[in-house]
C-alpha cells in the first residue's frame, strides 16, 4: 500500500487546494495531510490564517481522498513527519520545486503544478478590494 504525504496551510479552501489533494490521493492508496499550524503560518507570513488550525484540519479531513490529517508545526521537520507516517511519496506544489530533493533518501518526491491564477493570497486581496 503506497502512502502519500503532503503539506499546506489550506486557508480559504479553493479549487487549487482541491486539485492538489485529488492528484496527491491518486498517487497512492492512503493520503496523509499536514496542515500548517497557526504559529507556523505567522512565522512564515507574519499573519494568521483566516481559519484556525483546527477548523482547517477539519475542513481538509472532510475532503474526499484524505485519510488522515495532522498539525505541521515546523517546516524543518518534513523528514520526521515522513518517517513517522511511513510515507512512500512526498507531494508538494511546484512552487517548492527542488526544496525537498534532499529527502529522496527516505521517499519519492513529486512536485505537482499549481492551479493557475488561484491562491489564498489573491482571494484575500480580492476580498479587501470589494469590501
Amino acid at each position: 500500500m503506497k502512502r502519500v504525504i503532503t503539506f499546506g496551510t489550506f486557508d480559504l479552501l479553493h479549487i487549487g487546494h482541491v486539485r492538489i489533494i485529488e492528484r496527491a490521493a491518486a498517487l497512492g492508496h492512503y493520503l496523509i495531510v499536514g496542515v500548517s499550524s497557526d504559529a507556523l503560518n505567522f512565522k512564515k507570513k507574519q499573519c494568521y490564517p483566516a481559519y484556525s488550525q483546527y477548523d482547517r484540519m477539519s475542513i481538509v479531513l472532510a475532503l474526499k481522498g484524505v485519510d488522515e490529517v495532522f498539525l505541521e508545526e515546523s517546516l524543518e521537520e518534513k523528514e520526521k513527519y515522513i518517517k513517522h507516517f511511513k510515507a512512500d511519496i512526498l507531494v508538494m506544489g511546484d512552487d517548492w520545486a527542488g526544496k525537498f530533493d534532499h529527502l529522496s533518501h527516505c521517499c519519492e518526491i513529486i512536485y505537482l503544478p499549481r492551479t493557475p491564477d488561484i491562491s489564498t493570497s489573491s482571494i484575500k486581496e480580492f476580498l479587501k478590494e470589494v469590501s
